[in-house]
């Protein structure tokens, strides 16, 4: 397993202290936690629905599983394994506790389909569980926003039992140049636009766009997964590449 640890700004790929990105996370998720869940809708137009529900599928949860959804933003991910696969327990966590207010009401409001869960604010470079305690791991469209993806992708590792499964939704690379361009275009133009819309806040939708570029492509982001210790690494593409989910087993 790799040691090697390299620090970025999220927005660039480009080194620097992780202060950087951390604070910029809180401020820009803070601040658009209401709005997230519409944002995804529109801005995929509706396909996101889709990629989750491969996500839950890929993390191969059982009635048995224990499930921590790291980077759980205001909970996408473990409401639908909620709803698909019903586990035992989900820990759903995430940075910013704006986004963690609104996963709680939509436990209040019975979207958790009688499955247990517990909140908490974590830090994925630093996850307070004991090693090899979770069935399964699940990250939607965190690793992109963490400085140091290594360390981060080194805890999934640690806290997996053996076996266990991480299953990873991020914005990617497509393949084809024409596409990806058309791709690029979009997220220069629209993100922000679609951000200025719902929040009034452009700047931070241009950081998302920012980030979506700046983040590894497909087989890069498969071999940080190796590094970290994974094995049967493999990614599936949607949308032409514009997602991919990554799965690596411990």
């Amino acid at each position: 397993m790799s040691e090697e640890h390299h620090v970025v700004d999220t927005a660039t790929g480009e080194d620097a202290p992780a202060e950087v990105s951390e604070e910029r996370v809180q401020h820009i998720f803070g601040a658009i936690a209401e709005q997230y869940k519409k944002f995804n809708a529109v801005s995929s137009f509706g396909l996101y629905k889709g990629w989750l529900r491969a996500t839950v599928d890929a993390a191969n949860l059982a009635a048995e599983s224990d499930l921590l959804d790291l980077a759980g933003g205001t909970g996408d991910v473990s409401y639908m394994a909620a709803q698909r696969r019903k586990p035992a327990h989900v820990q759903l966590t995430d940075f910013v506790p704006e986004m963690l207010a609104v996963a709680k009401k939509r436990y209040q409001m019975g979207e958790n389909n009688g499955v247990p869960f517990d909140f908490e604010v974590v830090d994925a470079q630093d996850v307070p569980y004991d090693d090899c305690s979770y069935d399964a791991v699940t990250m939607a469209y965190g690793i992109r926003n963490i400085p140091d993806r290594m360390k981060a992708l080194s805890e999934v590792h640690r806290v997996l039992k053996p076996s266990g499964t991480f299953a990873c939704l991020e914005f990617s690379t497509p393949p084809n140049p024409v596409w990806r361009g058309l791709y690029h275009i979009y997220l220069k133009v629209m993100i922000p636009f679609w951000g200025w819309l719902f929040t009034k806040d452009r700047p931070s939708f241009v950081y998302l766009a920012d980030s979506i570029r700046a983040f590894p492509p497909q087989e890069e982001y498969a071999q940080m997964l190796r590094d970290a210790g994974f094995k049967d690494v493999t990614w599936k593409n949607y949308a032409g590449g514009i997602v991919a989910i990554h799965t690596g087993t411990k």
